[in-house]
């Protein structure tokens, strides 16, 4: 049988992830890829009609975007998603709670002076993060221009709680949760302490489908250098997870807390690694009640890569003949080749696919083998391959015989399996100890040293932490002063006791605590003056003005919804007349938030459209929350129990007939994920 058919009912979003605009713009080759991508993407949701497109982070590659990546992303969401295709779905929470963290704390297509008829939303990533005086990220950009809805951003390093976004159409309810991109040590420590609450609505919670999406890392780098899947509620029905490259986008089960995993990967390969030689794909997803279906569409337009292994010592090749080198060249020249036919046979026929491909042979000249030069090598293929000056990698896997030999195999085997990578750049920190290095003694560093010196100015650099260097050295100079107080030193001794703290310092590793420390100052107190007000800006009372009066309109004024081509009405009244026809669901004004330093105050939310709809509140709650006899919907923080108790269903709004979950065709032709039929 065909697969259902869509309805009034079902939710259409598009899923994609870790776009990395800008990467290599620089490049004559690969400058325009990821442009290339993200455009076939908005292709893809316009062509099948979604409701809307959600985003796991990683929009752009860098944390400042040139002005080309900019002007050009900025363009392609204007051209896809601006409209007069009306939204067929309702947002029910509250925009100025969602949005809390925009100057403009409002829906993109509720703004009376835009026409969107494809939003979306996203969270920001480790690339695109908020840095920098007043906390602002590339997303704080698009959201402020009306292109993208941007949902997910914290500030709290201590505790953070979550307030889903809550949509409905016709009986569908998503409930979309979203955590921006934070350091995987600080997360980790934030779940194990418990300090991570995720709102729930209270009554009939178990209609509401529940999604999540992230930015951490997904696969175990070290013990707190990732987010077990453990540590997530066990009452999501569906985790979005960004940041991992590696398409895995079919849906992954996990027994332990009933939920499932989609992880679309990236649209590009910023790296030359294995997990990136996977075809790309975005998904998408259908919701109806409690029921979804993922279908994953592949990318057209992503320039093909592929990726080899190379062990000389297992090849009829000798380490001892006189012109091994020609001979390992020539045998290296032969795989490209058959790489170069295979990517030809496989190209997509798509117009804007690229013809060359990248590819990257990884050769292991362990067992006497001697290397030839990779640029010489890469200058055959300069017209055919896009990265012709890294196609070969020649990496040793060194095995320790000595351990062996007493029956260490384990070890052996294990150094085995390291693979060496190579540094595309220099760093700005390496940049640092070698300047310090080379130079003579009276400009070496004394009090300070120089691996704090250099962690301190990459923070400045890569995340433009103004505080960092001052505050490393208010720190190392406190600590001296210290030492140099305890120790009672003579003046004409200071100069010996200050190198010998710090070489003590330097012997017991101590300089990445006192970098740690110094950043941690260095953010509280840039998080402090966003707090209070951009204190560093001449214009500081204007800035703070604009912003509370915005904050104040939107939160208490219901503006006016209609949109005609003639006299465009502005006024406070609550009209939702649209004068381009109905833009469903949102002629609802505001909820009302009376104190927006808080997410579990009290709110209500009136409805022009149906009548007898519930106030929703928020509940001040964060154990088991006990039933109240009420018709007000209230948030809690949800409870630790993995089983599920089927509530009451919900009162159909005025346009729905019935509120029984819909299930797909269990003869349909693609696979269907139930989580209504899962025992909890």
């Amino acid at each position: 049988m065909a697969p259902p058919q869509e309805d009034e009912n079902t939710l259409k979003i598009l899923l994609a992830t870790d776009i990395h605009l800008g990467y290599m713009e620089k490049d004559p080759i690969r400058g325009n890829d990821s442009l290339v991508s993200f455009e076939e993407i908005l292709e893809i949701a316009k062509k099948k009609e979604v409701d809307f497109i959600l985003l796991g982070g990683d929009l752009y590659h860098d944390n400042k975007p040139s002005r080309r990546t900019l002007h050009g992303s900025m363009a392609l969401l204007r051209r896809y998603c601006m409209g007069d295709k009306p939204i067929q779905y309702e947002f029910l929470s509250d925009q100025s709670v969602n949005f809390s963290h925009c100057q403009f704390p409002l829906l993109n297509y509720e703004d009376q002076n835009y026409n969107v008829s494809m939003p979306v939303f996203s969270i920001h990533g480790n690339h695109d993060d908020p840095t920098g005086t007043g906390n602002l990220c590339s997303l704080d950009l698009l959201h402020s221009a009306g292109l993208v809805n941007y949902f997910g951003k914290t500030s709290s390093l201590e505790k953070i709680q979550l307030s889903p976004l809550l949509l409905q159409k016709g009986t569908t309810k998503l409930a979309l949760y979203g955590l921006g991109s934070v350091r995987d040590e600080r997360l980790h420590r934030m779940f194990v302490h418990k300090n991570i609450a995720m709102l729930r609505p209270k009554e009939n919670k178990d209609d509401w489908f529940n999604v999540f999406v992230i930015h951490q890392n997904r696969s175990k780098h070290s013990a707190t250098n990732y987010i077990p899947e453990q540590f997530l509620d066990d009452f999501l029905d569906l985790v979005f997870w960004g940041h991992e490259h590696e398409c895995r986008i079919d849906p992954e089960w996990n027994g332990n807390q009933n939920f499932y995993v989609t992880q679309p990967g990236s649209s590009i390969a910023t790296s030359l690694s294995e997990g990136e030689s996977a075809m790309k794909h975005v998904g998408l997803l259908m919701i109806r009640g409690k029921d979804f279906k993922m279908t994953k569409i592949p990318l057209e337009t992503v320039r093909q890569f592929y990726i080899e292994d190379i062990v000389l010592s297992e090849t009829t090749l000798s380490p001892d003949d006189h012109d091994i080198s020609k001979k390992v060249e020539a045998y290296c020249q032969q795989k490209v080749e058959n790489l170069l036919q295979k990517a030809e046979a496989e190209h997509t026929g798509n117009s804007k696919q690229p013809d060359k491909p990248l590819i990257r042979i990884r050769v292991d000249y362990a067992g006497g083998f001697e290397p030839f030069s990779v640029y010489r090598f890469g200058q055959k293929f300069v017209d055919r391959v896009a990265n012709p000056k890294d196609v070969v990698l020649f990496q040793r896997k060194r095995v320790n015989t000595a351990k062996k030999e007493e029956g260490g195999e384990g070890d052996a085997e294990l150094l085995a399996n390291i693979k060496p990578q190579s540094l595309d750049s220099a760093r700005v920190e390496d940049m640092v100890r070698d300047y310090f290095n080379k130079v003579d003694g009276a400009n070496q560093l004394q009090v300070l040293t120089e691996k704090g010196m250099g962690d301190a100015i990459k923070e400045y650099v890569d995340k433009e932490e103004r505080e960092a260097i001052s505050e490393l050295v208010k720190y190392q100079i406190g600590k001296t002063q210290k030492y140099l107080k305890d120790r009672n030193a003579a003046e004409e001794i200071i100069d010996v006791e200050i190198c010998r703290f710090k070489e003590e310092r330097k012997q017991k590793k101590q300089e990445d605590e006192e970098v740690k420390e110094a950043l941690k100052i260095a953010i509280s107190k840039r998080e402090s003056q966003n707090a209070t007000g951009y204190q560093d800006d001449e214009n500081n009372d204007s800035i703070m003005d604009s912003d509370e009066s915005e904050s104040s309109s939107v939160s208490s004024t219901g503006r006016g919804r209609g949109r005609g081509r003639g006299s465009r009405a502005r006024g406070t009244s609550n009209q939702s007349s649209r004068g381009r026809g109905s833009r469903g669901g949102r002629g609802k004004k505001a909820a009302v938030v009376e104190n927006n330093n808080s997410i579990m105050n009290s709110f209500s939310r009136a409805s022009s459209q149906r009548a007898g709809t519930k106030a929703i509140k928020y509940d001040d709650s964060g154990s088991e929350p006990e039933i109240i006899e009420s018709d007000d919907d209230t948030f809690n923080i949800p409870s630790s129990s993995r089983k599920r108790k089927n509530t009451s269903p919900a009162k159909p709004a005025a346009k729905t007939t019935s509120k029984k979950p819909v299930t797909f065709d269990s003869d349909s032709d693609e696979e269907l994920f139930s989580s209504s039929k899962r025992r909890r």
